[in-house]
């Protein structure tokens, strides 16, 4: 299945310059998103994870359906004040400011074999960030999952070492 199908380009969002990926299009039709899940499902039985951790907001979309499929749990990372219970966090640089993730403070186990599941790999900084969290708490990043990679930012190169995989290359 072509995936690139599903995604619907869209210029000048949300600035002028800017050609905006939407993969609505792709999660309002059952069979392109199941698809798409179900490789993320192969690449974490790959790299033998145990639990799924996804980034807001996008990563909970993509995460749950991989984390149903390993009959695993899912964690999410969220921005501050969203989670009820004890948290750690991680607070990083952006181009233009800062921003901070924060996960529940007994959401990994130490030694657990983690997959991140996000929508897009981008500049990194965030999955940079979810990988700096999980460390804190001693779980082990077996690799990462993406619908998209935008290659010309270059932020496969923050995760050296890390397996990554990801469906679409743009």
């Amino acid at each position: 299945m072509n995936l690139k199908n599903y995604i619907a380009e869209i210029q000048d969002f949300p600035l002028e310059g800017i050609l905006f990926r939407d993969i609505t299009p792709l999660m309002a039709d059952g069979e392109a998103f199941k698809y798409a899940t179900d490789e993320m499902t192969a690449f974490a039985r790959e790299v033998h994870a145990e639990i799924i951790v996804g980034p807001e907001s996008r990563g909970f979309i993509f995460g749950c359906p991989v984390a149903v499929a390993l009959k695993t749990g899912f964690v999410p990372v969220r921005k501050p004040g969203k989670l009820p219970r004890e948290t750690v966090s991680f607070k990083y640089d952006l181009e233009y400011g800062s921003n901070e993730l924060h996960i529940h403070s007994d959401a990994i186990k130490p030694g657990q074999k983690v997959l991140i599941v996000d929508d897009l790999l981008a500049t990194g900084g965030t999955v940079e960030a979810t990988i700096k969290l999980i460390q804190q708490l001693g779980g082990e990043v077996v690799g990462c999952a993406f619908l998209i990679e935008l290659a010309d930012l270059h932020g496969r190169d923050k995760l050296s070492g890390v397996p990554i995989f990801t469906s679409l290359t743009y």
